[in-house]
């Protein structure tokens, strides 16, 4: 016992100093915080937003002239003269080419030919007709002899038509033999040399009108409901960011190509505007404001999409939700149980459940 006591004299003291630190330690509320507590899940949020229903998607495309031809001869045949240079300004009916085809002439000549001996037998039927019913009044001719002078001098005239008929169709082929501008404006594209062969059909050169034009876009079918030709959009240059108002001239009603973008004509009076400028044509998204909230806060279930809503400051509910749409890393919300400004999680979903108490960081 005498040999234990120098022992207890030297622990005791260590003892009791570690029982107040024990206790001093285990009275410190300062030591705890919300996010050790249990039920409390660390999550980040954001708010639904209201968009704005002036928001413009842009779509890129290429001026060109609105009015514009590939012209043809409707005749096959060699390309004899070509009297315009590439983008050298024609009038209208101006002649830009002749074609030579060997066999045009001669058919028109003996086309005229043929219907000069025609008319000229007709002629002369007709004054055989006017004595055979002198002579038929005296009884000299029989009535049968004069039906057949009548019946000569109808198939003259019968002949006469047709041969009118094919020198008139002669001529008009002769005249195909020259190629003149439908419409006043500059030659865009040289196709054929002189010399060259040229099958009917063949284009032998491009004619763009000298003023007006248009800028021809691919869009998806949604952003041209309600646009009607003469409708007002936006169009602006790629390059200076210049910007003109363009009007609606025709709006496809299928896609083509297979593709699941629709076509849209837009024509731009603007006189800096020229053929090849690269543009841009702007088209509402939205005709009228919608609420958007991130991606990443919607989640799908069994029982459809839903987010997490924080109520109440520290605790989540779920709210089913309706998309209407996504645009970029927004979902676009059919109107249904959220409000703009309504806090949503969008991080720390997956260890959520309705009721939950969260701890929001910043």
């Amino acid at each position: 016992m005498h040999c234990l006591y120098p022992i207890l004299r030297y622990l005791l003291p260590l003892f009791v100093v570690g029982l107040m630190l024990t206790q001093l330690g285990c009275s410190d509320p300062g030591h705890a915080t919300p996010a050790d507590s249990p039920g409390v899940v660390t999550v980040r949020t954001a708010v639904v937003e209201r968009l704005a229903s002036d928001q413009a998607l842009r779509f890129a495309g290429t001026v060109r002239p609105r009015q514009r031809a590939s012209l043809t001869f409707q005749l096959g045949g060699v390309l004899r003269e070509r009297a315009v240079e590439l983008g050298e300004r024609v009038s209208a009916d101006q002649r830009l080419a002749l074609l030579y085809h060997p066999e045009i002439t001669p058919a028109r000549d003996a086309a005229a030919a043929r219907l000069r001996e025609l008319q000229a037998n007709t002629a002369q039927a007709g004054r055989d007709l006017t004595r055979s019913k002198e002579l038929a009044g005296r009884g000299v001719i029989s009535r049968q002899e004069l039906e057949q002078q009548q019946a000569r001098l109808d198939a003259l005239e019968a002949a006469v038509a047709s041969a009118r008929a094919t020198l008139l169709q002669t001529e008009r082929m002769a005249d195909e033999m020259q190629l003149r501008a439908p419409f006043a404006g500059s030659i865009e594209a040289l196709l054929v040399e002189p010399g060259e062969y040229v099958a009917a059909g063949q284009p032998v050169l491009r004619l763009a009108a000298a003023s007006g034009h248009e800028v021809e876009v691919r869009a998806p079918a949604d952003l041209l409901h309600g646009l009607v030709p003469g409708d007002p959009v936006p169009v602006s240059d790629s390059f200076s960011g210049k910007q003109w108002q363009g009007r609606v001239i025709e709006t496809g009603r299928s896609a083509i190509d297979g593709s699941v973008l629709y076509p849209l004509v837009v024509g731009i009076d603007a006189q800096e505007v020229s053929a090849g400028d690269a543009v841009e044509v702007g088209l509402q998204r939205s005709r009228v404001a919608g609420l958007g909230l991130p991606l990443a806060a919607v989640m799908r279930s069994a029982d459809g999409l839903a987010v997490f809503r924080v109520a109440g400051g520290d605790r989540v509910e779920r709210v089913a939700i309706d998309v209407a749409g996504i645009r970029g890393d927004r979902v676009l919300l059919a109107p249904g149980n959220l409000a703009a400004g309504d806090p949503v999680v969008y991080a720390g979903l997956t260890r959520l459940a309705p009721g939950d108490r969260v701890r929001i960081l910043p």
